[in-house]
């Protein structure tokens, strides 16, 4: 089943790294990643779809312990 997720965080080099370490570790599967920088340069928006047998509400807590990750959002 696929899911979509909008995660706002702080610009670093390493974020994307953390994030995509733990939807790996986490057992779902990428199909998309869109990333955007907000006007304020900052901050980045960034928009994954993935795909997992396992519930989506375990990734966003778990992404939303990331540090410089701002808020996670499940998209419907």
């Amino acid at each position: 089943m696929q899911h979509s997720l909008s995660i706002q965080a702080r610009f670093r080099p390493e974020v994307i790294e953390r994030i995509l370490r733990v939807v790996r570790h986490r057992g779902f599967e990428l199909y998309a990643l869109n990333m955007t920088q907000c006007q304020n340069n900052e901050n980045i928006h960034i928009h994954l779809t993935v795909s997992s047998k396992r519930s989506v509400n375990l990734l966003s807590a778990q992404l939303s312990k990331l540090i410089d990750i701002s808020y996670v959002e499940i998209q419907q």
